[in-house]
């Protein structure tokens, strides 16, 4: 399976609190808030990975995390030129894709919760068509969400319901088979003027292929896309961290844990780099293992 990591188009950025600088390069708490999606892909045990931004930021991207080697990753970078919707990223990636199953997220959403990535590795493993990742919130509008019956099979999916539906949010965690770039192609721009991926997870659904994972109580998932929710994903963040004395989305840990690169050369890498709390975090890390 791959990966592609959504972090651009005109809806990514927070004006005028950023200064047009690309939200997903402010730091949430004690890291980028890229670091966040990046570190869900690497627990999934995805290496191959298409990071799609803007044109004018993608040389900060790939000022951040090269060609990915460093990780044990092999990044592979695209641009949208501007928002056409999230479909728009499987028609940038198709042949790039080669037919291969893929698990989109968008790079302002932060999931946090025990034994996640024993949850998305079964997800992956079990497949078949297409798969979203469904929150209980407690302000459904703001989000798509979900209508189940009584045997949980999706019954309905809805954007942004103005009136209650469900209170079950379609978070912004994807996978799918290989024909999703058939279905993203099949799509037609919404009156907003873009694609919409719940005209892809539609198409899904009516052939019975749609499944999906609750993420269930006391687990952690932030959609970071407004100044607010910047702010409070990282206080959630600093707070967990401090209680735990871990770090969360901690990708040189994860990287090393999972022996997809050497220990030395990230020694070797560190040395260089900044005396900050999560550098110094790393180097004991690294230590340790």
């Amino acid at each position: 399976m791959k990966g592609i990591l959504l972090a651009g188009g005109k809806g990514s950025r927070l004006n005028p609190m950023t200064f047009a600088v690309n939200k997903h390069l402010l730091p949430v708490y004690d890291k980028p808030m890229i670091y966040y999606s990046m570190s869900i892909l690497m627990l999934g045990g995805i290496r191959d990975i298409a990071l799609i931004s803007n044109p004018e930021d993608q040389h900060l991207f790939q000022r951040l995390f090269g060609d990915g080697s460093r990780l044990g990753l092999n990044i592979t970078y695209f641009v949208q030129e501007e928002a056409r919707g999230i479909p728009d990223a499987f028609l940038i990636t198709q042949e790039w894709l080669q037919d291969d199953d893929v698990c989109l997220i968008l790079g302002d959403n932060i999931f946090f919760g025990e034994s996640f990535g024993h949850k998305l590795s079964t997800a992956i493993n079990e497949l078949n068509g297409a798969t979203i990742f469904t929150q209980q919130v407690n302000n459904p509008q703001r989000f798509g969400v979900a209508c189940f019956d009584e045997h949980d099979n999706i019954t309905s999916l809805h954007e942004k319901p103005k009136e209650f539906i469900s209170n079950h949010a379609i978070t912004g965690l994807y996978l799918f088979d290989k024909q999703v770039a058939q279905f993203a192609a099949n799509t037609r721009p919404s009156a907003r003027g873009e694609l919409e991926i719940m005209d892809v997870l539609e198409q899904y659904r009516q052939q019975q292929r749609l499944s999906h994972t609750t993420l269930g109580r006391g687990f952690a998932w932030l959609d970071a896309g407004t100044a607010e929710s910047l702010l409070e994903a990282g206080s959630c963040i600093h707070t967990i961290e401090k209680m735990q004395g871990l770090k969360i989305a901690c990708l040189e840990e994860l990287a090393v844990r999972q022996g997809w690169c050497d220990k030395a050369t990230l020694l070797q890498h560190q040395a260089n780099q900044s005396q900050s709390a999560y550098d110094l975090y790393v180097q004991k890390i690294l230590e340790q293992v």
